[in-house]
């Protein structure tokens, strides 16, 4: 039904009788993407009565095709109505109702009566149920050109947009007559639909153009319709319906696409590796000196610029921009063991929540955030103690996420303040939650200390396949 849909630029209702005699129940649709639908809604599930769409009665009655042409207003314009019967051993089990836009209708009016006849002929074949591999086909585009070739690959038909197509690759005079054979352009679609009798779809380089071919088989069978029988017998034919779509410009987009993800890719590979060299440097400098407290700072520096170097491996590693937290908080717990935690220390690091997918630049402050909590925590909750454990938990609230990190410490001073701690590291923490990540900040006393960075998750990413609304300039 949708490929039959595309070709006869059409609405496709397939209606059922109902539990009352007289209602039909809609049972399949199919809208096409050539043109737009002339349904505003679904209609999948609708029911309608007699006096609605008589034609639908009409020849699920009768079982014969509604001959005359319903008219009814579809988002503010007329469209035109055919009915017909869907039969089975004998019997008329659905109707299938194409409706097409009245002004549609008068343009297919104007196209050539080969064309017509086709898309007529494909029609009956759908209605008995004979068309193998059409869901198999992509859906078409207003900007494909057909073409009907015959059974001995004359081009008995080729609309202007397809003559458009091959004029690209030199063919300046028209097709129309010629075989497909006398062509030196890739035609294997038409000999395999006319081979196999089904649908097929390959994509074929002509030069430099890129071009997707469709190739639908059209037979002459047994049983004539109503509206074959007002054709001569002649008319029938064994052939393909041939659409032709260019995607090259689609293609080079992609490419371009590939090139830059590449090269963004490779800048955050060369990012981290200056970085890590940085951070190589400071560790040689900290060995260097005898002060503790340069030493102290040091190895704080050295965590920081880590930190962000986590960032952008994965970023390197993953083109979609896109870091996973919880991936982060377990290569940031890695590097804090390496850089601050002695052999004489033995700490257990618990990381619990769901995986939650940040933009770049917000990742980056987390990984910060992270790293300056787990340090205060190992530095200043366990004076005396050489083991415990701090847990990590990643909460999704609804609207907004929760980032906690909690130790089993000696917990805050009687005295302590976070307005008036000079601490670099809650500073920093401060900032970021702040300015950066517009959300609160919050140190829990209790059985150790409880830190709490709670924030919109508006740029969050739960689901990889969804695209963020709202992505950061540098992404």
């Amino acid at each position: 039904m949708p490929l039959l849909a595309d070709l006869l630029r059409s609405d496709l209702l397939l209606y059922r009788g109902g539990v009352a005699p007289d209602c039909a129940v809609v049972v399949a649709e199919a809208k096409p993407s050539t043109v737009p639908s002339v349904y505003a809604e679904p209609s999948l599930g609708r029911v309608v009565g007699r006096g609605e769409q008589p034609a639908v009665f009409e020849a699920l009655s009768s079982g014969r095709s509604a001959q005359r042409a319903g008219r009814m207003a579809q988002r503010g314009a007329p469209s035109v109505v055919e009915v017909f019967p869907v039969r089975l051993e004998g019997r008329t089990i659905a109707t299938l109702a194409v409706e097409t836009g009245l002004i549609e209708k008068e343009r297919q009016r104007k196209k050539s009566i080969v064309y017509r006849r086709a898309l007529a002929q494909l029609r009956g074949i759908v209605l008995r149920g004979e068309l193998e591999g059409g869901g198999n086909i992509s859906p078409m585009g207003e900007h494909d050109g057909p073409m009907v070739v015959s059974s001995e690959g004359e081009i008995l038909y080729i609309s202007s947009i397809a003559e458009n197509l091959y004029r690209k690759l030199g063919y300046v005079e028209s097709l129309l007559r010629r075989k497909v054979t006398d062509l030196r352009t890739d035609e294997t679609v038409f000999f395999k639909a006319l081979e196999t009798g089904a649908c097929v779809e390959q994509l074929v380089q002509e030069g430099q153009l890129s071009w997707v071919k469709k190739a639908i088989p059209i037979t002459s069978g047994g049983h004539r319709t109503w509206w074959q029988r007002l054709l001569p017998t002649e008319t029938e034919l064994d052939g393909v319906v041939v659409v032709v779509h260019d995607i090259t410009e689609e293609r080079q987009k992609e490419q371009e696409l590939k090139i830059k993800s590449a090269m963004i890719q490779e800048i955050h590979h060369r990012v981290k590796n200056n970085l890590q060299t940085i951070a190589a440097l400071l560790r040689l400098q900290e060995r260097r000196t005898s002060s503790p407290d340069v030493q102290s700072i040091l190895r704080e520096t050295i965590n920081r610029i880590l930190s962000i170097a986590v960032v952008h491996e994965f970023l390197s590693c993953d083109e979609s921009s896109i870091v996973n937290i919880k991936e982060l908080c377990q290569r940031i717990v890695t590097e804090v063991t390496r850089g601050i935690l002695g052999p004489d220390k033995h700490f257990k690091f618990v990381l619990d929540g769901a995986d939650i997918f940040l933009p770049a630049q917000q990742a980056t402050s987390c990984a910060l955030i992270i790293n300056e909590l787990l340090q205060n925590a190992v530095e200043h909750g366990y004076a005396g103690r050489s083991e415990g454990i701090i847990c990590i938990n990643l909460l999704d609230n609804g609207n907004d996420l929760t980032i906690a990190i909690a130790d089993d410490g000696q917990g805050l001073a009687p005295d302590f303040s976070i307005a008036r701690c000079s601490s670099l590291g809650l500073q920093i923490v401060q900032t970021l939650v702040r300015e950066d990540l517009r959300g609160r900040f919050s140190l829990q006393d209790g059985d150790g200390v409880r830190a709490v960075v709670t924030f919109p998750k508006f740029k969050a990413i739960f689901n990889r396949s969804v695209k963020p609304l709202d992505r950061p300039e540098e992404d």
